[in-house]
Formats: C-alpha cells, structure tokens, sequence
C-alpha cells in the first residue's frame, strides 16, 4: 500500500478550501486549517489502521464521516458562514485528494 502523504494531502485540502471560502477566508483559515489537518492526520489513521488490519472498510467510512462531521461543526461557528458553504469546502478538499487517498488504501474511502 503507498502510503499516504498527510502534509502533500493536507496542502492541497487546503487550497481546494480556500477557493469556496474565498469571501470568508481570513476569518476561515486558521480553523479550516486546523480541520483539514485533522482530517488528513485521521486519513493517514485510516490507512495505517487498514494495515493492521484493525479496521474494516465500513469502519473507516463512518470514522471519517465522524470527521467530516466534527469539521462542519467547527467551521459552521464562524458567522457569515453557511451550511453550503462549509459543505462546499469540506468536499472540495475531500475531493482534491479522492483519487491518492483511494488509491492508497485500496477502498473506496471518499
């Protein structure tokens, strides 16, 4: 199994982030990034929890939507702040490293 880059991951979580957030990014960033880094750090988790075979495909995809989840959570106290925009963001980052994270671990994660 490749193994999973968090900080080549993370980088670009936050990028795909920052361009859906852009009106709100300043007040955004220090939070979103905290987030993502959670959630790459957890993907990473993920991957390496796979490879002790302590976690099962299902697993995995609920502990990431508790992730996911828990990020939507943090973002959405920020005033000016809506659900589609926190969803647009999260799923943007998600989705910018869909392909290497599913590559990776060899599930369908995201």
């Amino acid at each position: 199994m490749p193994e999973i880059n968090t900080e080549e991951i993370f980088e670009k979580m936050v990028t795909a982030a920052q361009s859906v957030l852009t009106n709100h990014w300043e007040e955004a960033q220090p939070f979103a990034e905290n987030e993502l880094k959670v959630l790459a750090n957890n993907i990473k988790l993920i991957g390496e929890l796979k490879l002790q075979g302590k976690i099962t495909e299902e697993q995995a995809k609920h502990y990431l939507e508790i992730q996911k989840s828990s990020a939507r959570i943090v973002l959405l106290t920020i005033e000016g702040l809506g659900i589609l925009a926190v969803e647009g963001a999260i799923n943007a980052a998600l989705d910018v490293v869909k392909a290497t994270v599913n590559t990776a671990l060899g599930w369908k994660l995201i």
